[in-house]
């Protein structure tokens, strides 16, 4: 799938926001140890890619009610669901210097259409090493997800299954969607939200 920019500037993709606040203390500590590395642009994504994906978990797996939105709150509280780890990745990565954006995949909630659906969200990063936009879903893995880091190929949480009615949405943006931001803001049971009240559209 061809990936469609949001905006054709790279700098849009570095700001700083209410939900990717990486200007907040705890985030630039942590920023500060990868800073203190001596690693180059791919092995930096991945370090960070990976200390998203297995050292936040995703407030599903650990059947968490508590429910974060701001980047330094899911980095505090160590869980969130996709939309919050999302917005840590994209704050680490922004504070690093490197553009982060936010796509979105439509699934079902769960295996089956008869499950409903919801909007997953993902991050793209560009590389400028590799003078290209990678997706990468920190969402973390369990038993049937297995998301890595890869430049060439991409290894994402969760395949999507067209003759469910799923979809692959290409566009990179520069924000989190209003929809998912809002079902955090709106909601104070991460439980009872991920079940009945994510969007399901973008």
């Amino acid at each position: 799938m061809e990936l469609i920019c949001e905006s054709a500037n790279k700098e849009d993709y570095l700001q700083e926001t209410e939900e990717v606040d990486f200007g907040h203390l705890v985030i630039r500590e942590q920023v500060r140890k990868w800073g203190r590395m001596a690693l180059n642009e791919p092995e930096l994504v991945k370090e960070v890619f990976e200390y998203v994906r297995d050292e936040i978990a995703h407030s599903w797996d650990i059947q968490s009610t508590r429910v974060t939105r701001k980047a330094s709150e899911v980095l505090i509280f160590k869980e969130g669901i996709c939309y919050a780890k999302s917005n840590l990745f994209a704050a680490f990565l922004r504070a690093l210097g490197i553009p982060a954006g936010f796509c979105y995949q439509r699934l079902t909630i769960g295996d089956e259409p008869e499950s409903g659906y919801c909007i997953h969200a993902l991050n793209a990063v560009y590389l400028s090493s590799h003078k290209k936009w990678v997706r990468l879903d920190s969402r973390g893995n369990k038993e049937g997800v297995n998301a890595q880091f890869s430049i060439e190929e991409e290894k994402l949480a969760f395949p999507v299954r067209a003759h469910y009615g799923e979809a692959d949405y290409p566009t990179i943006y520069v924000h989190p969607n209003h929809r998912t931001m809002e079902a955090l803001m709106n909601h104070s049971n991460a439980l009872d939200m991920y079940l009945h009240h994510l969007p399901t559209e973008i």
